[in-house]
C-alpha cells in the first residue's frame, strides 16, 4: 500500500491530495497563460483578492480511474468543461477554453500516476477550480482569474459504503431561484446551502432536499445531487428550469435507464406526490446521484409533518442495477458503447 493510499484510508473523503496542482492565470490583454504543474501549495493571493470579497468562484468535479489495461480514463470530461465555461459566464469571468481545461487533467494525472487508486470503487477525484484574482474593493467584476487544478485520491463518499440514506425537506430555505445561480457550478450556491444542511443534521437526517423557491412545492435537488424516482417500469427526474445544475451524472442515467428498457421521463414532481405514491406503492424507489457519490438510495424522507420510508426501506433494485452499470463503465469491465471514457494516461 503506497503513502496516499495509507493517508486515504483513514482520512475523512476529499482531505488527502496528490503531488502537484496544475494552473493557469488570465490577463485581459494576453488571454489564458500556458497550463504550469506545480508542487501542490498554499496559494499566495492578497488580502483584498476579489474572490474573498465577491464570491466569483466556479468549479467542476470529476474522476479518473485505473482501468484493466492500466491506463488512466476519465469520464465524459468534455460534458464538465462545457459546464465549466457556462458556470464562469454566468458569474461574469474569463471561459477557460475546452483544450486547456482537457490539457490540465492530462499533466496532472501524468505526473501524479502513481497515487491513482487501483481499487474498484476507487479514483481519483480532480477538482478544477477558477477565482477572481483582481486586487481591490471595487464591486466591479474582476479583470483578472486564476486556474487551479487538484486530485484527490477517493473512496466512497458516504462513509459505509452505499446505504440509504434519510433526508430532510426544507421548506424554510430555498437552494437557488429563477434568474439566479442555480444552472452554475458556483461557491455561493454551496455556502447558502451550509445552514439549510446543518438544519437536516439536527433532525438526524443525511442529507436536505430543496423544493422550488416560488410555491415550495417542487422538488428539485439533493443537497448538491439530482435526484430520482423509480415507478414501475419509469424513471422520472425534476426537469431542468434554469434553477437546477444540470448533471452529468444524471444526463447519463438518463441514457443508462433508456438502454435498460425504462422509460425516461423529466418533468415538475412535487412533494405532495412523493408522500402519496410512496404511501400507495406506486412510487419503488429514489436515489440521488451526483459525480462524488455517484448513486446513493434514498431509504426515509423527513419533513415538518412527520415522516415516511421509500419501499421496504432498502436500496431498490433499479438502483443498484443502473449503479453496477456505470461504475462499470467508468472501470472499464464493460463495453464503453457510449464513447464516455476519455484516455488521460
Amino acid at each position: 500500500m503506497s503513502k496516499t493510499e495509507q493517508d486515504q484510508a483513514s482520512a475523512p473523503w476529499g482531505s488527502v491530495f496528490t503531488d502537484h496542482i496544475v494552473t493557469a492565470r488570465y490577463e485581459p490583454d494576453g488571454g489564458w497563460s500556458e497550463l504550469a504543474l506545480e508542487p501542490y501549495q498554499p496559494l499566495q493571493m492578497a488580502p483584498s483578492s476579489a474572490v474573498f470579497h465577491y464570491g466569483q468562484a466556479v468549479f467542476e468535479g470529476l474522476k479518473a480511474y485505473h482501468q484493466p489495461d492500466n491506463s488512466v480514463a476519465t469520464f465524459r470530461p468534455d460534458q464538465n468543461a462545457g459546464r465549466f465555461t457556462r458556470s464562469a459566464r454566468r458569474l461574469a469571468m474569463a471561459e477557460l477554453p475546452e483544450d486547456h481545461f482537457l490539457g490540465s487533467l492530462r499533466l496532472l494525472v501524468n505526473a501524479d500516476r502513481d497515487q491513482v487508486p487501483t481499487r474498484s470503487g476507487e479514483s481519483l477525484y480532480l477538482r478544477p477550480l477558477e477565482i477572481a484574482a483582481d486586487e481591490g474593493l471595487l464591486t466591479n467584476p474582476s479583470k483578472t482569474f486564476l486556474y487551479v487544478l487538484m486530485g484527490s485520491p477517493v473512496k466512497d463518499y458516504f462513509a459505509g459504503g452505499v446505504h440509504p440514506v434519510r433526508v430532510w425537506i426544507s421548506t424554510e430555505y430555498s437552494r437557488a431561484m429563477p434568474g439566479g445561480t442555480g444552472e452554475a457550478k458556483c461557491a455561493g450556491n454551496y455556502a447558502a446551502a451550509m445552514l439549510a444542511q446543518k438544519h437536516g443534521a439536527d433532525k438526524g437526517c443525511d442529507q436536505v432536499v430543496w423544493l422550488d423557491s416560488v410555491e415550495r412545492r417542487y422538488v428539485e435537488e439533493m443537497g448538491g445531487m439530482n435526484l430520482f424516482f423509480v415507478f414501475e417500469n419509469r424513471l422520472v427526474t425534476p426537469k431542468l428550469t434554469g434553477t437546477l445544475l444540470p448533471g452529468v451524472t444524471r444526463d447519463s442515467i438518463l441514457m443508462l435507464g433508456s438502454d435498460l428498457g425504462l422509460e425516461v421521463e423529466e418533468r415538475l414532481i412535487t412533494m405532495d406526490e412523493w408522500e402519496q405514491s410512496a404511501a400507495d406503492g406506486t412510487l419503488k424507489e429514489v436515489f440521488a446521484c451526483g459525480t462524488a457519490a455517484v448513486i446513493t438510495p434514498v431509504g426515509e424522507v423527513v419533513h415538518e409533518g412527520g415522516s415516511y420510508a421509500i419501499g421496504d426501506g432498502g436500496p431498490g433494485a433499479v438502483t443498484m442495477k443502473l449503479r453496477e452499470t456505470l461504475l462499470n463503465i467508468q472501470e472499464g469491465t464493460v463495453p464503453d458503447t457510449h464513447g464516455w471514457m476519455h484516455r488521460l494516461a
